[in-house]
């Protein structure tokens, strides 16, 4: 412990030097701004301004990118909460409650937890880095495909019971996003599979298309003929936005809750943390004594999501740094910024490289403290959008959507896909259907996929090697667990309404009877 202090201490000494501090802050700012622009996201600051770092000092450049990756974050959870438009895929659960706190004239209360639980959670996960990156890199390369498989099996099934209202609905709605994943060119035999012989479907569709479309366009095709602003009851004033102590204690074990899933998901290669949002919502949702409130604006839905998003963020450079493994594609591209400056991430990356490696973890803490400083006045801004009528709103928002969809391939092709997905979320939504569920089985399918073909390669086809891992077996039993205690919920209820339907009949023909005599 005193060891990591003292290269705590270095990497501060690092983080603080004046042409580091500047880019580390430029980053961050350009992050928040980019992560609340619809449609756009980390992804697409980071490939537009990766050249950029060609003829940069490696530990500029890569604080200047991370800056990006977690002010994003954060930008992106003020899209989710005042506009209903995740311009990063994390922030689709965030939808689900933040845009009802903000229908309800709580948009400023819910980016006031938003900002706490981010805070929060990143002081959490560089902890987590600073102390156990050597166990929790000793766990995850215990995860095997087998394992990989199992967990998102987990989250796949504790997603589905996400949707309120039927849960047939919330699995049609989870194959459905199963579907749409395995569009594209297969991994192993590269047929093509559902694209129709179109050659713009050959890598699959794209996620931020898919994204924009169910959570963006078709909230707005919805409400579109909305003349005036959301709502007209808004706080504008910065000390209206200040979270109450109710509000903090009702969110204070969610964001713990979420941070844990976060960090503990942080440490697996190839999990990014879209899963960890779906699978903190679903824990809130198990947990809650009134689950049938999820979706209506409760701010256990805002905290657990974006607390575990921000800690898995942090706790994601653990397996990018040491293992060469990056967690999702913002992960990857980071990866790719350090090749560029010919550092190779590894085990060796600590001592060969401490100042890249313990300068960024200072700088996590340095940018989350900038990101709040920067957050405090410019709140009031993100919440003075919500006056914009819908009938100036509704074109802007289309035309950064587009852009932010093309910048991601440079592709037109992708602003149909997001088009045809927004028309299809407009009509799910109409007949009561959830569209946070296609989100959860786009993203797991291809994942589960590749994971389950490869378990069973390594296993000569043997189907007990998913119940012969322990860790394996656990994440299995626990999924049929789950199953189990839905399918019975659902019995239950549904024999409860039928002897309430019986007794009422009867009644009815009692009354029937003594009205004939």
């Amino acid at each position: 412990m005193g060891q990591a202090l003292q290269d705590l201490w270095y990497g501060f000494g690092i983080a603080f030097q004046g042409h580091n501090l500047m880019w580390s802050f430029f980053g961050v700012l350009v992050g928040n701004l980019i992560g609340v622009l619809p449609g756009m996201g980390a992804l697409s600051a980071i490939s537009i301004l990766l050249p950029l770092t060609y003829t940069m000092h490696p530990v500029p450049a890569i604080l200047m990118l991370a800056g990006i990756f977690y002010g994003s974050q954060y930008g992106g959870a003020i899209g989710a909460i005042l506009l209903n438009l995740p311009s990063h895929p994390p922030h689709a659960v965030t939808c689900l409650d933040g845009y009802p706190m903000t229908k309800k004239g709580k948009g400023g209360t819910a980016l006031g937890i938003t900002m706490i639980c981010s805070f929060f959670a990143a002081s959490v996960g560089i902890i987590v880095m600073i102390f156990a990156s050597p166990l929790l890199t000793t766990i995850a390369f215990k995860f095997g495909p087998a394992e990989l498989f199992s967990i998102m099996l987990l989250g796949l099934l504790a997603g589905s019971t996400m949707s309120r209202g039927s849960p047939l609905k919330g699995v049609a709605m989870t194959l459905f996003g199963l579907l749409c994943g395995v569009v594209g060119t297969d991994v192993n035999s590269g047929t093509f599979r559902f694209a129709f012989d179109l050659p713009d479907l050959s890598d699959g569709l794209e996620m931020v298309a898919v994204a924009m479309g169910l959570f963006g366009i078709a909230d707005f095709l919805l409400n579109v003929n909305k003349m005036k602003a959301i709502t007209s009851n808004t706080k504008m004033r910065i000390r209206d936005m200040r979270p109450s102590m109710a509000e903090l204690k009702e969110a204070f074990w969610p964001m713990v809750r979420g941070t844990t899933v976060g960090t503990l998901f942080g440490a697996m290669p190839g999990t990014g943390p879209t899963i960890t949002t779906f699978i903190a919502y679903a824990l809130e949702q198990k947990v809650a004594k009134d689950p049938s409130r999820f979706g209506t604006g409760m701010i256990a839905g805002v905290a657990a999501p974006e607390a575990s998003a921000h800690s898995k963020t942090q706790v994601d450079f653990i397996p990018t740094m040491s293992l060469g493994i990056p967690g999702d594609a913002v992960m990857a591209l980071l990866l790719g910024a350090l090749l560029i400056q010919g550092i190779q991430p590894g085990p060796q990356l600590i001592t060969e490289h401490p100042d890249i490696f313990w300068g960024l973890i200072a700088s996590f803490w340095i940018g989350n403290v900038i990101l709040m400083i920067l957050n405090v006045p410019l709140i009031g801004v993100w919440v003075k959008m919500l006056a914009v009528p819908y009938k100036y709103l509704f074109p802007s928002a289309m035309f950064f959507i587009a852009v932010g969809v093309f910048t991601t391939q440079n592709s037109l092709f992708h602003i149909w896909e997001v088009l045809a997905f927004g028309i299809i979320g407009a009509v799910l939504m109409v007949l009561d259907f959830s569209v946070a569920p296609i989100m959860l089985g786009f993203v797991l399918g291809p994942m589960m996929e590749e994971n389950f073909r490869r378990a069973l390669l390594l296993s000569r086809g043997d189907m007990m090697v998913f119940m012969q891992r322990p860790i394996s077996a656990t994440f299995v039993c626990i999924s049929l667990f789950l199953l189990a205690a839905v399918t019975w919920s659902a019995w239950r209820k549904r024999s409860s309404v039928s002897k309430v339907a019986q007794a009422i009949a009867q009644e009815t023909a009692g009354a029937g009877v003594v009205a004939a005599k």
